[in-house]
């Protein structure tokens, strides 16, 4: 079939080009660059394909960065609620949207016309340096791509730059079937994975590799084949009951490419594996010695300062990360934040809830060891390091180097200000976390941070391949149990699994943790347990969404509102706060009661909030809505259902209108 680009986002390739800022590589902008004359060098492909590095997760300036991309979940909660958790709220835009393709046409741009010239001879350069930067292309549409499943699920497939012609745009706006989609983007990282070099051509990592399109490869593969698996049967899935694409006449016969919905699964749990055994295999984990650094004279920790450093290259389990550079003017202000509130992103108690003890137990079990949450300290005591380590208490030492070189400098960890309303200075929940916190207060200059920004990790391919394995085998085999020992070592908790797995209550551990469902059931214990590993290695790490979305962890708060809640407030830690700043029970309340929960509710204080009462769901929210705009201009005569394109589920085709329920 053909391809639909929208008229109205179509990007100038001339302004594309000419202004390629060179951020991630930290190299001066190309400049008069004369298309005609362009994408025929080595050096022009690699200016082109790292513009595309924006497309990728890194620190903003104003914003706790990638650690803050998890709030509004069940693991991290920031200074106000997301609308999505109030049906009604979140409603069909009329413009904009998710339904867009800036990204897509600019990487086909570069694809169409550098492929030919490469296949002819064309481009002066290294062979193996050519062909690494066409991989680059190939790997960001396919995440690209990836991002537009995750947000609406079926997709047209575009991979030519198309005429500005409304015929021809809008036959070609077809949507292809979201699994047609996902079997396009792991071919591409294929393309990717077999034309990148094995390690990053700038040599720092701060290029893509082979293995950056390996474990991207599995997390598409494994986000697919568990959407499938848990919304197997509804209109969220091609040939489902009640899919909306059945309603177009191009999708009648549609059929999966494995053959059915269940061999499709396990092809692509198959594909997860793979790939992700590869990447475990070349990356081990970066150690970690269990020290807290609080003075000068205390050993580092690796595994704390892989998180926060300035140059991450060094560390083993990094694939990619972005350099910052302060004489250039490239810079961000997490550290800054992560000396004080986390830009008001606090840790929910259900994650603080969920992490074991040293000795491998859950917090609720006989023998466990706990000591309670009357205060911090008492529940960072005997846990697993992550977060032991991670999680700030007062009077813990933020700065060990040059405190007087930053102007917002916190030396030592203060009381959380929870009453603050303020995003640069409150805590949200009174717990705050130390991943991004550097100890050189040469950081903590107002906007001016240069430590580096995560991309890819190598931890997340070995967690991908324990679900893939116990998805597909039903059982934890020999090289998932090698892994899962090997992740929990390095957290210096007890490496026997089983012992954790048979000490669970699935009824306690879904209080505080949506993963502990799929479809609105309790899920079994072993697949809790990986779940539960997955969100305790990569909290804050921007993850958490895409992982409940792929799990259909909602499904519960449809009918049962759940209860933002931070640490225990109302019990010994009341007595940090002078008297009359805990203000509640009224409309200029600053806190939640002690009537509604020992624990600080941060959505709850005043009544006049929309989820006073709690986060509920709908089902139309696992998709986004696409806006109106895009039905009108493929429709003939502003009729919305001449459109080849369709909404999806629950979402009607009326704008500022919210969503329907589904019986799904």
């Amino acid at each position: 079939m053909k391809n639909y680009i929208n008229p109205l986002i179509i990007l100038s390739v001339i302004l594309l080009v000419v202004s390629c800022s060179d951020d991630f590589l930290e190299r001066p902008p190309e400049s008069e660059i004369i298309p005609e004359e362009y994408l025929y060098e080595e050096s022009q492909l690699a200016s082109y394909t790292v513009n595309l590095y924006g497309i990728l997760p890194t620190h903003g300036n104003w914003s706790f960065g990638t650690f803050g991309i998890d709030a509004d979940t069940d693991n991290m909660a920031d200074m106000d609620y997301d609308n999505k958790y109030v049906p009604g709220q979140w409603r069909v835009p009329q413009t904009d949207g998710s339904w867009s393709f800036g990204n897509i046409y600019n990487i086909n741009y570069f694809l169409n016309t550098v492929l030919p010239r490469w296949e002819n001879g064309e481009i002066t350069g290294s062979e193996e340096g050519i062909e690494h930067y066409i991989g680059e292309a190939y790997f960001f549409r396919a995440y690209e791509y990836f991002n537009k499943v995750q947000a609406l699920g079926d997709f047209p497939i575009v991979t030519e730059t198309l005429v500005d012609e409304k015929e021809v745009l809008t036959e070609a706006s077809k949507r292809n079937p979201r699994s047609e989609v996902v079997r396009f983007i792991l071919s591409d990282l294929d393309s990717a994975a077999t034309m990148m070099m094995g390690t990053s051509p700038d040599g720092n990592k701060n290029r893509l590799s082979r293995y950056a399109a390996l474990l991207v490869k599995s997390r598409v593969a494994l986000y697919e084949a568990t959407w499938l698996k848990n919304f197997k049967g509804t209109a969220f899935v091609p040939n489902g009951s009640g899919w909306p694409g059945a309603e177009k006449e191009y999708n009648q016969g549609w059929q999966y490419e494995a053959g059915s919905i269940d061999a499709e699964i396990e092809w692509l749990l198959d594909q997860a594996m793979i790939a992700a055994e590869e990447v475990a295999g070349a990356y081990s984990l970066t150690p970690n010695n269990g020290v807290l650094q609080q003075s000068v004279s205390d050993g580092e920790n690796p595994y704390v300062n892989m998180f926060s450093a300035e140059d991450m290259s060094e560390y083993n389990e990094v694939i990619l990360w972005r350099d910052y550079d302060q004489g250039l003017g490239i810079v961000h202000n997490v550290p800054v934040y992560a000396m004080l509130g986390n830009y008001g992103v606090g840790l929910t108690k259900g994650l603080v809830d969920s992490f074991l003890m040293e000795n491998g137990l859950p917090i609720y079990a006989n023998g466990s060891g706990y000591e309670g949450d009357d205060y911090i300290s008492e529940v960072r005591e005997n846990r697993d390091d992550r977060l032991w380590l991670f999680l700030k208490e007062p009077g813990q030492v933020n700065v060990l180097y040059n405190e007087e070189a930053g102007t917002h400098v916190t030396p030592v960890e203060p009381i959380p200000d929870i009453t603050n309303p303020s995003w640069d200075q409150g805590y949200s929940t009174g717990y705050a976390i130390r991943k991004g916190l550097n100890y050189d207060g040469a950081q903590a200059n107002n906007g001016q941070g240069y430590t580096g920004s995560m991309v890819f990790r190598a931890t997340e391919a070995y967690l991908n391949y324990i679900e893939a394995s116990y998805l597909k085998n039903g059982n934890i085999d020999g090289t998932a149990a090698s892994y899962w020992r090997a992740i929990r070592e390095r957290a210096g908790v007890d490496t026997d699994f089983q012992k954790t797995i048979a000490a669970t209550n699935m009824q306690i551990e879904s209080e505080g943790d949506w993963g502990a469902y799929s479809a609105g059931q309790l899920i079994d214990p072993t697949l809790y347990n990986i779940r539960r590993e997955r969100r305790n290695e990569l909290f804050a790490e921007g993850l958490r969404w895409m992982d409940l979305k792929r799990w259909r962890s909602l499904d519960q708060l449809i009918n049962n509102n759940y209860h933002i809640e931070g640490f225990k407030l109302w019990a010994p830690m009341q007595e940090w706060y002078d008297d009359g700043i805990l203000v509640y029970d009224s409309g200029s309340a600053t806190v939640s009661s002690p009537t509604r929960s020992e624990y600080l509710r941060p959505y709850e204080q005043t009544g006049d909030e929309l989820v006073y009462d709690g986060y509920s769901w709908t089902m139309a929210h696992y998709l986004d809505p696409i806006a109106i705009q895009h039905f009108l201009i493929t429709s003939e005569n502003n009729n919305l259902e001449s459109s080849p394109i369709y909404q999806n589920p629950g979402w009607p085709l009326t704008a500022n209108e919210g969503a329907q329920p589904i019986n799904n």
